[in-house]
């Protein structure tokens, strides 16, 4: 007679506590209100030390009117103290960012730097006020007072795509506003103006109570740089060219040979557009066309 098969009794399985995961025991469930509100102080602290590592506190040498209206400024700043930050700075056309001690509120301002590279101790900003802006807080600042400044950031001007000087014979430069700040940089550093067939400068301003560097001029020029500047709004005194430095640029297409032509453009948006497209139409090629960003 056959046997009936026993089946085997089950052994009952036993949960016990694992030590990977402590955190589940009830005494440390007791504790994570603790834990969370612990977080955010933990965040905090680490924002602040993150904060201290990026930020360069410098004195302001000095800052002075740079323009007839009132509204543009002058700003340099010590960097003495900040040997390394101001041998980050290499190419003509890079930036950082800047802000005020104490004004939390305000975002800090980005700064195309106007001095250029190796010159001095210290760098110097061209800064239109703005109300309400972390910039007018800078234009009101006085000599000794600090300010905080972040990494130097950018490439610059990517120079070598027109050099040597046979690879752009013809170079023309296009600055509107405060965007002849890097464009000083760029002149100041040097590029070879005087080994190159034609070099301009078309500068675009309201008028020229709001042109900056006029008093510069006359140096720049001596380098082998044309200075064409351009007022949109200028009084009746006014004898050079008018209006838009886009469209006056456009009008005259004045370029002999667009295969050994360059341009370095900075300022305001449409003028970017319509300069780099107009270049472009004529044969200028794009990787010669140069930008700050």
């Amino acid at each position: 007679m056959a046997t009936a098969a026993t089946t085997p009794t089950p052994t009952p399985l036993t949960l016990r506590p694992s030590s990977r995961h402590a955190f589940a025991h009830p005494k440390m469930l007791r504790s994570l209100p603790f834990l969370r509100r612990r977080l955010p102080s933990l965040v905090t602290v680490a924002a602040v030390q993150q904060d201290a590592a990026v930020w360069n506190a410098a004195p302001v040498s000095s800052v002075g009117a740079a323009s007839a209206d009132g509204m543009l400024f002058h700003l340099r700043v010590d960097l003495s103290d900040a040997a390394d930050l101001a041998s980050s700075y290499t190419a003509p056309g890079q930036y950082l960012t800047i802000r005020v001690p104490g004004e939390d509120g305000l975002k800090p301002a980005f700064m195309a730097i106007a001095s250029p590279p190796g010159a001095g101790g210290g760098f110097e900003f061209l800064v239109k006020t703005v109300p309400g802006a972390t910039a007018e807080k800078l234009c009101g600042l006085r000599d000794g007072d600090v300010v905080e400044l972040g990494a130097v950031m950018g490439k610059g001007f990517p120079i070598e795509r027109v050099t040597p000087t046979d690879a752009a014979e013809t170079l023309l430069l296009f600055a509107t506003g405060t965007g002849i700040s890097p464009i000083r940089s760029l002149i100041e550093f040097g590029f070879a103006a005087d080994q190159r067939a034609d070099v301009r400068l078309y500068y675009g301003a309201r008028n020229l109570q709001t042109m900056a560097y006029q008093d510069r001029f006359a140096e720049w020029e001596s380098t082998g740089l044309k200075i064409v500047p351009f007022l949109s709004q200028p009084d009746d005194s006014w004898k050079g060219a008018r209006g838009y430095v886009q469209k006056a640029f456009l009008e005259a297409r004045n370029i002999a040979n667009p295969t050994s032509t360059g341009a370095v453009l900075c300022g305001q948006k449409q003028m970017l557009e319509e300069v780099t497209l107009a270049l472009a139409a004529d044969g200028v090629s794009q990787d010669k066309i140069l930008k700050n960003f």
